[in-house]
């Protein structure tokens, strides 16, 4: 019977353990990625993220504060910051670039203050460009009332994100094509205005770098977010003569 009973408890002993030690691995292999401008190495978002076991990653970003997966950038903006961006012409410029760069752009406004009374702005300068952001490009706008608030979204949004495209993603920088596929989608996404996310529907139209850089600025404009100037910048790279 003392056998039996050693027996039960070795088996009960080793279960145990492998209770424990297996919401570590689970921990480990759920954690999630995100790629932070340097430059908001100072903000109270990047220490939170890290207080949160978040793998945070400091990158010179271009077009983005933040990106969260392969598709998904995001902008933050303090209110005072964004309202001041409007009057300095900034703000447009820099929608543009994230609308132009990633699929799934977001613009976060930061704080609790009146947007419509921290600067001598109308209400309806404010709200136009509201509008222009949402609808004219087709970016959503979230506020969050302090970097606690924008860490715990930023967390969320990555989370769901890296579900479903997966959590190992490099930035397009630091990519280094190996398959074929990789290379031709490399290759199309350096043209003017083109991102990897508009090389590949271009690839898939017309099949081959060949046909592509063969189209018309016409049959460019067939695929779709492929406007006249697109197809422009892509017509004067691949038809101008090179000069020293």
């Amino acid at each position: 019977m003392y056998r039996n009973w050693a027996k039960i408890r070795k088996k009960l002993n080793l279960s145990l353990h492998e209770k424990k030690d297996a919401p570590i691995t689970k921990f480990v292999e759920d954690k999630i990625k995100i790629f932070a401008d340097y430059r908001e190495k100072g903000s109270g978002v990047i220490k939170e993220l890290a207080e949160n076991n978040v793998i945070v990653a400091l990158e010179t970003l271009n077009f983005a504060d933040y990106v969260v997966s392969s598709r998904c950038g995001i902008e933050i903006k303090t209110v005072e910051d964004f309202v001041d961006s409007i009057i300095d012409g900034r703000l447009l410029e820099q929608i543009k670039n994230l609308k132009n760069n990633f699929e799934r752009p977001i613009i976060v406004i930061e704080g609790s203050q009146d947007i419509f009374g921290v600067r001598n702005v109308h209400h309806n300068s404010i709200l136009g460009m509201m509008a222009t952001i949402a609808v004219s490009y087709g970016i959503p706008i979230i506020q969050t009332r302090s970097f606690k608030e924008t860490s715990a979204l930023l967390q969320i949004i990555a989370r769901r994100e890296q579900e479903e495209t997966g959590r190992d993603f490099n930035l397009h920088a630091d990519r280094k094509p190996s398959t074929l596929k990789e290379q031709q989608e490399y290759f199309i996404s350096s043209l003017p205005g083109i991102n990897l996310t508009l090389a590949k529907p271009l690839l898939k139209y017309f099949k081959t770098i060949k046909a592509l850089v063969n189209a018309s600025e016409k049959e460019l404009q067939e695929v779709e977010k492929i406007g006249p100037l697109k197809a422009k910048q892509i017509k004067d790279v691949v038809e101008g003569e090179y000069k020293e």
